[in-house]
């Protein structure tokens, strides 16, 4: 276990890199091979599109990277966080706890407030407006929402007082998470039950695209599912039954084109409806 944390403590950005791009490489190739759904849509058209907020998140959080280095030496040198409160824990439970706790405050928490305040979801309707949720979805972020979740990433890492290579850990888990529960994929019933206690999975994370309320507030974890039933905000749906996108932009120019989408959390907010209010409309 005393390699992971060397590892990791010292992962170049180029491995970092081929995690990204080897994770959409093969659950692009899976998509191919079995579908959920089979889209009438140009595949690499709309990657191009979810591909370029890829590039902006990328721009917006590495020049500052440093905060997060900054923020984990100071907390583990004051001795400020969870991880730095406790006695000393093997390795194996250092691990288990970090990750679980930084999925809480980084991922869930930071999801589940986007839902809930007005002008933090106007950025992050942007996710929501894909109308062809795919692995190249995961990384489809406005660059403000992006500053927002590294916001929550900070506050993560210093209560938490998570040492750099427990970050590192972190993230690159969520990136094939995240890739990997946005797939245009279904499991097998079987397999998504015995999973999905433990983890997010498409089955589970497709649900939380569905078009309208109730659903699109459901299902906020990212790589842990055990959040959402905790917080009793876990739901089910059967994956045939979704339509992707928001009820609110239905426009082709939210949804596709570049210019559009960057425009819509400048836009006047529209409230949601629920599903019963949408199949009467």
């Amino acid at each position: 276990m005393e390699t992971i944390a060397g590892y990791f403590a010292h992962i170049p950005a180029a491995h970092r890199s081929l995690i990204l791009v080897g994770g959409i490489a093969f659950f692009w190739m899976l998509e191919q091979a079995a579908p959920l759904f089979a889209f009438r849509y140009s595949k690499t058209k709309h990657a191009g599109v979810n591909l370029f907020f890829t590039l902006t998140t990328i721009l917006v959080n590495f020049p500052l990277a440093f905060l997060l280095l900054k923020t984990s030496q100071w907390a583990v040198a004051n001795g400020v966080g969870v991880l730095q409160w406790v006695p000393p824990l093997p390795l194996w439970a250092t691990v288990l706890a970090g990750l679980l706790l930084l999925d809480l405050v980084g991922a869930w928490l930071a999801h589940f407030t986007q839902h809930q305040v007005r002008w933090l979801w106007q950025f992050h309707a942007v996710h929501h407006s894909d109308v062809h949720v795919d692995t190249t979805t995961a990384n489809r972020h406005h660059p403000g929402e992006s500053l927002v979740r590294f916001g929550f990433t900070l506050l993560a890492v210093g209560l938490v007082g998570a040492p750099m290579w427990l970050v590192f850990l972190y993230q690159s888990l969520s990136v094939v998470l995240s890739q990997f529960n946005h797939a245009n994929i279904e499991l097998p019933g079987w397999l998504n039950q015995a999973v999905g206690w433990l983890v997010v999975t498409p089955n589970m994370h497709h649900v939380h695209h569905h078009y309208v309320l109730p659903y699109s507030n459901t299902n906020y974890g990212n790589i842990f599912s055990v959040w959402d039933r905790l917080f009793t905000t876990y739901a089910e749906r059967a994956g045939h039954e979704l339509v992707y996108g928001l009820d609110t932009h239905p426009a082709p120019h939210e949804q596709s084109h570049i210019g559009g989408i960057l425009a819509t959390p400048f836009r006047p907010y529209r409230p949601p409806v629920g599903e019963k209010q949408a199949q009467t409309v």
